[in-house]
């Protein structure tokens, strides 16, 4: 049968007056018909009758997973999301001592069924032949990790459909066996045991070690972001493997202070409405961000003053060098030039007044954002959400699976704040366990 190569396109004859265009970019096939592009599943699960006629059914087949087992699959559904554990965030008040200690891989979480890898959401990633040689037949849990820092390198190849020689710079790291009814030091010896025994050259034992306090958490926790690395993982000893989210899995990430320049108070809405919403500040690098959280009723009615340094905490920079989930915690220094603080956010704009905009320039164009769309499955529970920015508006499409589900517009002070908020709900959102789809 013909096929077409990465970046390779081809028009086939329909039932339309122009053909389609069938196309294969980085192993995920695609077809500009109707029946392709309505279907509600992800991207790289869709076929259609032409695809199936250029490549044939069995490598169609092959290639979306209907071949699945049952264990994975539901009737009526493409496939089932895999029993995984899922963390908590540790409180900084529970005592660590004895619990075990692992680095939080910012990879891509991957169940090994016994054959093949299933993400949170039940999709199948087509790794190759060669690269499960080996491997165990018995379900696993683990990451397909590249490096750290490396997460968005990882993801573009994991997804991709050719099996490509790109999978040589990924390793498998186990960290569980999800059906070994056992403690979790019996599992970690289990996986000890089949890395020794079957040698695959693609898969090794995640490392951890016991925790011996609250000071040497926070060493290796430092030590590890000095490195480049996400957080920690704390396991319970003893504890069972069990679906869902648990409290005797923690993830541990460290909240950092600085310090940043207000730039303009932006008004609020809603509850706020009348009064700061959010500060608008600069750090020293240049960066520039709205601080929203963190703020007594008293702090908003009384804003810091424009020019003043602010310090604010956040957890973690985004690859832009953006501070993610900033809040703000006290006013710095205050410059003498500063004007006296406002008693509300709309005096305080008349105290610095924007420039007047120049009559001759055309109006500021306003951008929309093409939807993104995340989906999460846990037990029978199947969402999916949506969002999107229109100039100063963004908007979120949520709701169960199948359904139409729900959608709310919120309008912000300008394009960069409602981008901004787009951002951190996406944020949230994956950390929830949601993940990205393409429609």
């Amino acid at each position: 049968m013909p096929d077409l190569q990465d970046g390779e396109s081809v028009e086939m004859a329909g039932s339309g007056a122009k053909p389609y265009v069938l196309k294969n970019v980085g192993g995920v096939y695609s077809c500009s018909c109707p029946a392709w592009r309505n279907q509600s599943l992800a991207i790289e699960k869709r076929t259609c009758k032409h695809l199936r006629k250029l490549r044939g059914d069995e490598a169609e087949e092959a290639r979306i997973g209907s071949d699945l087992p049952e264990k994975v699959r539901e009737p009526g559904v493409e496939s089932a999301a895999p029993p995984l554990l899922l963390a908590e965030s540790w409180d900084s008040v529970l005592d660590p001592t004895g619990w075990w200690l692992s680095e939080k891989l910012d990879g891509v979480r991957a169940y090994w069924d016994g054959k093949r890898f299933l993400s949170r959401l039940g999709n199948r990633f087509h790794a190759p032949d060669w690269f499960v040689q080996r491997f165990p037949d018995v379900p696993l849990d683990g990451e397909l990790w590249l490096g750290r820092k490396m997460f968005q390198r990882a993801v573009s190849i994991v997804r991709r459909q050719d099996k490509s020689e790109l999978w040589k710079e990924i390793r498998y790291v186990v960290f569980d066996v999800p059906q070994l009814e056992k403690s979790f030091e019996k599992r970690l010896d289990f996986i000890t045991e089949c890395m020794n025994e079957k040698k695959p050259p693609y898969a090794q034992a995640h490392k951890h070690q016991v925790c011996r306090g609250i000071q040497h958490l926070q060493e290796e926790l430092a030590r590890l972001e000095s490195l480049g690395g996400e957080g920690l993982m704390m396991r319970k000893p003893g504890s069972k493997y069990e679906s869902g989210r648990s409290s005797t899995l923690l993830k541990v990430k460290n909240f950092r202070d600085a310090e940043a320049r207000v730039l303009k108070h932006l008004e609020g809405a809603g509850r706020h409405k009348g009064r700061l919403g959010a500060l608008m500040v600069e750090m020293e690098d240049g960066t520039t961000f709205s601080v929203g959280t963190g703020f007594s009723d008293a702090e908003r009615e009384n804003p810091p003053p424009v020019g003043s340094l602010i310090t604010f905490r956040y957890q973690e920079l985004s690859e832009a060098g953006v501070p993610r989930f900033p809040s703000f915690v006290a006013v710095r220094d205050i410059p003498e030039s500063a004007p006296d603080p406002a008693p509300s956010v709309k005096k305080a704009a008349k105290a610095i007044p924007e420039p007047a905009p120049n009559k001759a320039a055309p109006p500021a164009k306003t951008t929309e954002s093409k939807p993104r769309r995340f989906e999460c499955s846990e037990g029978k529970s199947n969402k999916f959400w949506e969002v999107s920015v229109n100039g100063k508006e963004m908007t979120v499409h949520f709701g169960r699976i199948g359904t139409d589900g729900q959608t709310k517009t919120k309008e912000f002070a300008d394009e960069t704040a409602a981008q901004r908020e787009a951002d951190k709900l996406i944020a949230e959102k994956t950390e929830k366990g949601y993940e990205e789809v393409e429609g």
